[in-house]
């Protein structure tokens, strides 16, 4: 039994909303989320879903919003952008505990470590996969987001303003020890963000590799994981694309993996060089973008580290243990880059 999932009301669930569906369900955990607990529901015909629902504990407020993530994925459909089919969100907690959504399972390549890329693509295929994941970013910062329902996800300025004190409160409320040099980030930053240039676009909030399925050749298939999506700055997506964009030699891995280390992989500044050239956008304060994406994720670590404490995610993974270090280094990171300001 999957933690988390309540067979029988997920079942019934699925029985009313989902045409043509033919249970019994089988549901098994996806391993690698950190945050929203992520599954995957076969029938007796063979068909699949993706079902998503909060942690088990731990959820603050505003965060882990279903409801969100569907709408975005939804109103996605049919643009430049690829993302899994909407099937329904269920806002029941009676079904199985906490409000839940499902989408299309797409078949295809997590590249989530090293292993992974290693048996699936080949050097050029990560060529094209780097290639293929800033024309998605490109593509999803063209959207309009009034017309295509989005235009009430979030406020069309003040981004970061916004995001900063919105995290700097998750922090307060996750905080397990004394981060001194997270606290001197927030207040370099707070006197030093820069104006939003061009109208808001729908960000991502999550953009990376490990958060797209690919086609073996290298193709984007679909971006996952739009729980923090909402209007604002897009270059915030290209600042936390480059944090996680390692490169040989690099010391800081945000979640102990890095396969653009690999070979076939581009640089960072190849990537910067890419998305500048396809978007048309001025990148030459990114550093300001890739400190704070370097403290937002720091404080997203700590998050994880708490939640993991009060067992929120069940048993079976320790992955989670050596974040405590990761968001010291991050943090560190983020001093060196507001150093500079």
């Amino acid at each position: 039994m999957s933690p988390g999932i309540d067979l029988e009301g997920v079942t019934a669930w699925f029985r009313a909303n989902l045409a043509g569906v033919r249970p019994p369900l089988a549901v098994h955990q996806i391993a690698g989320g950190r945050s929203n607990l992520t599954y995957r529901v076969d029938d007796a015909a063979g068909t699949s879903w993706v079902l998503r629902r909060p942690p088990l504990h731990g959820v603050l407020p505003s965060a882990h919003d279903m409801a969100r993530e569907h709408r975005v994925i939804a109103a996605l459909a049919g643009t430049p952008v690829p993302v899994p089919a909407a099937f329904g969100l269920c806002q029941d907690p009676s079904v199985t505990g906490a409000p839940f959504y499902v989408m299309g399972h797409v078949d295809g390549v997590v590249p989530r470590d090293e292993a992974t890329v290693a048996a699936a693509l080949d050097e050029p295929a990560r060529g094209r996969a780097a290639d293929s994941l800033v024309d998605a970013l490109v593509a999803l910062h063209r959207v309009d987001p009034d017309q295509v329902g989005l235009g009430q996800l979030g406020r069309h300025h003040g981004y970061l303003e916004r995001q900063l004190a919105r995290w700097q409160r998750q922090l307060e409320q996750s905080r397990t020890r004394p981060l001194p040099a997270l606290d001197e980030v927030h207040r370099r930053l707070e006197a030093n963000l820069p104006d939003q240039v061009g109208p808001a676009r729908i960000v991502h909030g999550d953009f990376r590799l490990d958060n797209v399925v690919l086609s073996p050749a290298g193709r984007v298939l679909a971006v996952l994981d739009w729980e923090l999506c909402t209007l604002g700055d897009p270059l915030a997506d290209v600042g936390l694309l480059l944090v996680y964009w390692a490169e040989p030699g690099d010391q800081t891995l945000p979640l102990g993996a890095a396969p653009t280390v690999m070979a076939g992989f581009p640089d960072r500044a190849a990537v910067t060089e890419a998305y500048a050239t396809r978007s048309g956008r001025d990148l030459s304060q990114l550093d300001v973008y890739v400190a704070f994406a370097s403290w937002k994720l720091a404080v997203i670590l700590e998050g994880v580290v708490a939640r993991h404490a009060t067992g929120a995610y069940g048993e079976g993974d320790d992955t989670w243990r050596g974040f405590a270090g990761v968001v010291v280094q991050l943090a560190d990171r983020a001093l060196e880059l507001t150093g500079r300001l």
